[in-house]
């Protein structure tokens, strides 16, 4: 029987470590399954709705919006995706190898801030709909529950999260068609093309709100693919990613938008799916709320490795057990619980705008790490160096990339719109927020050309 074929434990044992060929296991497709079914949620829905919602666009002009955007987005949550086979380690270990053993802790701890909000936000979602289809079951009772069921499955680990995924894929992906199904035939949807209009601004925020939910996984898509067989290839790792990721997403944000406008104005979204779905409503709220348990755990499990990578950093002997992730994994749901009772009312509102603000310094590291894979080392990296304390031959810092990383972050101020600062550029343009697309543009040739020119320099040096 050959390695790819034997079965793998059902609790994963790895964390952060690399994960031997004689331990890979699993198909290329199903990646595709893991990122469908996971984007079939109630986050995304929400996130989607805002295009009718708060930007004012009427259907057409929305659906535009969210399409071009994880068109564009999805192109780089998927090459971080292709990765993973070909490295058998997580992202944000990687990362040591561009910026340094410590240099690469900001983006590892700004990752790990994103995985908790995340997480906080789904369990608040959570409460909400298990409330929505028992209402005997308080909001607070329900996001303890949602954020139990996630729990025991981030613990098991990377194959149970496969599995329920693959699952998800069929029965979300069905139940979301009979619910447009539903509208469509049930409800007048004369005025889905006339309520509301166009406005560039709105229209490019729109935009940005798809492509940055893509680059939003950015940080741990390889998390999910680093046990296939390093023979899998690049193109079929990418395909099936992107594919998998831009249609469950595109749904989801789509059926956010026709469910808000099948309904009164100024509903909450996931009250507005129940009432917009008719008889179909409950059996909705049932599949979204296992849907959001399910894709949690990615959250959960990211959160957890981001801070055992934290850890490890500085106390490098240290090799962290599925005990060890198991007891993290416990201490961050105690504290998402806490927060999300406490803040459920308006949580997901505040986190939106904190995804905004750290995405600003979440855009050049992305940019970085696919130049330095693809186009500067190609691939060929020292798993032994990304794990030593020094960083082996990456050292501790790699200035080309810390600078190229800092100028990556201040060229987006401008073009910023937060609720925490609206830049200049941004203003003048009616609030459009395209600091992720100058980040992403002026990121990538300045690292490239830093990056070439330190490497010529070092073969330089070396024939001298």
């Amino acid at each position: 029987m050959s390695v790819t074929e034997s079965s793998p434990p059902l609790i994963e044992k790895h964390t952060i470590g690399y994960i031997p060929p004689e331990e890979r296991h699993g198909k290329v497709r199903d990646l595709f399954t893991l990122w469908f079914g996971g984007n079939i949620a109630p986050l995304p829905i929400v996130t989607g709705a805002l295009g009718v919602q708060l930007f004012h666009l009427n259907l057409f002009w929305g659906v535009i919006a969210i399409l071009v955007g994880h068109f564009i987005g999805g192109i780089f949550m998927a090459l971080h995706s292709a990765q993973g086979p070909q490295m058998g380690i997580p992202q944000m270990i990687q990362s040591r190898a561009q910026f340094g053993s410590r240099g690469s802790l900001l983006v590892v701890a700004i990752a790990g801030i994103m995985y908790v909000g995340f997480f906080t936000s789904n369990i608040v979602l959570a409460g909400k709909s298990l409330h929505g289809v028992v209402e005997s079951i308080s909001v607070p009772m329900g996001i303890v529950v949602g954020a139990l069921g996630s729990c025991v499955i981030g613990i098991i680990g990377y194959r149970f999260i496969h599995v329920l995924n693959r699952i998800g894929t069929w029965v979300l992906g069905i139940g979301i068609v009979l619910g447009f199904g539903y509208i469509l035939t049930h409800i007048p949807t004369a005025d889905f093309l006339t309520r509301g209009g166009f406005n560039i601004s709105g229209w490019l925020a729109t935009v940005s709100l798809g492509a940055l939910w893509q680059i939003a996984f950015a940080p741990y898509v390889s998390d999910y693919s680093r046990y296939l067989p390093a023979d899998v290839s690049v193109p079929a790792t990418f395909w099936t990613t992107y594919l998998g990721s831009v249609l469950g997403s595109s749904l989801s944000f789509i059926f956010g938008a026709v469910a808000v406008l099948a309904t009164p104005v100024g509903m909450d979204t996931m009250d507005a799916v129940k009432l917009a779905t008719g008889v179909l409503g409950p059996l909705m709220l049932v599949l979204f709320l296992l849907s959001v348990i399910s894709h949690n755990a990615l959250n959960l499990y990211g959160a957890v490795i981001s801070v055992i990578t934290l850890v490890q950093t500085f106390s490098w002997r240290w090799i962290p057990t599925a005990k060890s992730r198991a007891v993290l994994s416990i201490i961050v749901l105690i504290c998402c619980c806490v927060a999300a009772i406490y803040t459920s009312a308006d949580f997901i509102g505040h986190f939106v705008d904190l995804v905004l603000a750290l995405l600003v310094v979440l855009v050049p590291w992305t940019a970085i790490n696919l130049i330095d894979y693809y186009a500067i080392h190609k691939g060929q990296y020292d798993i032994n160096s990304i794990f030593q304390a020094n960083g082996g031959i990456y050292g501790y810092y790699n200035p080309q990339a810390l600078l190229a990383y800092v100028i990556g972050i201040l060229v987006q101020i401008p073009f910023m719109n937060t609720p925490l600062y609206v830049g200049p550029i941004s203003a003048h343009i009616n609030g459009a927020d395209l600091s992720w697309l100058v980040g992403l543009v002026v990121t990538s040739p300045l690292y490239y050309w830093m990056a070439s020119r330190n490497s010529a320099y070092r073969r330089q040096q070396m024939a001298v």
